[in-house]
């Protein structure tokens, strides 16, 4: 029996990279997929819009909603959550996906860019996490899912990065919370990190993306491994740091050669881990 058939999931970023793949993914199990994103049309340097990725997904088996939103504003996070209940009827599971990114010093760091990523990272996941509990209080399968790291207080995670490490920290500080928190709902909440670094465009956009591209893994494993924690009862797991690789050696995976871009480089092992 396809256990996620007929789900609903929310994902915020899902035009394209990770957030993208996991549509995908649960595409082919016959979910239901919000792909809600502000690319409404063509970006010049970005591949996919939400409409397009909507169509590659209904394609895989998906019924499909394609929403523009800013994850920044309110308004359009909340009207984005009600579009979705109103088409599906509910919402089963969020995908805290969206991200920006700037691996950059202190002194290098603009504070326009240091709260474009406390706002999409930080902000962003705890409210569009809020609007959806409500409807996933009322869901049978149940799971939140954080694109965020391991939380580990070491000083070398922070000190080339330190505004960027803060705002990922701060999506794994809301598993951490929110899973205590709604521990007794029957709502997992979880963090899941690539072992490696995985070619999307924010990768290829980074210093030495192009040769970074070829030492990463594709965003498929990420999809994979999303499907392996989303797919399980609600409780059966929650608060966990997931790893890519580790959760799909625990589904049974032992060949990893199939994502690597290049299976000829040597893979580069992610910021956090």
């Amino acid at each position: 029996m396809a256990i996620l058939k007929g789900k609903t999931v929310f994902i915020s970023g899902a035009s394209r990279g990770i957030g993208k793949a996991i549509g995908m993914r649960l595409a082919r199990e016959g979910s239901n997929i919000v792909i809600a994103a502000k690319t409404d049309t063509p970006h010049p340097k970005l591949p996919g819009t939400i409409h397009s990725a909507a169509e590659e997904m209904a394609a895989a088996g998906a019924q499909t909603l394609a929403v523009v939103m800013d994850i920044r504003q309110e308004e359009m996070v909340t009207a984005a959550v009600e579009q979705a209940v109103a088409r599906f009827g509910g919402i089963d599971i969020l995908i805290n996906n969206a991200s920006a990114i700037s691996l950059t010093g202190t002194l290098a760091t603009s504070m326009k860019r240091y709260d474009l990523m406390h706002q999409v990272n930080v902000r962003g996941t705890y409210m569009l996490s809020q609007k959806c509990l409500p409807h996933l209080q009322k869901s049978e399968h149940a799971h939140i899912l954080n694109l965020s790291p391991p939380l580990n207080m070491e000083a070398r995670w922070f000190q080339n990065h330190v505004a960027y490490t803060m705002t990922k920290f701060g999506m794994s500080m809301c598993v951490l919370g929110m899973a205590a928190e709604f521990a007794g709902q029957g709502i997992s909440v979880n963090a899941l990190w690539p072992k490696t670094t995985i070619a999307t465009a924010a990768v290829a956009h980074l210093p030495g993306g192009e040769e970074l591209m070829q030492c990463s893994r594709t965003t498929e494993i990420m999809g994979d491994a999303a499907f392996e924690i989303v797919r399980a009862t609600p409780g059966t797991h929650t608060g966990q740091f997931f790893v890519d690789e580790a959760v799909l050696r625990a589904a049974g995976m032992t060949d990893f050669s199939h994502y690597a871009v290049n299976p000829e480089k040597e893979l580069f092992p992610d910021f956090f881990l």
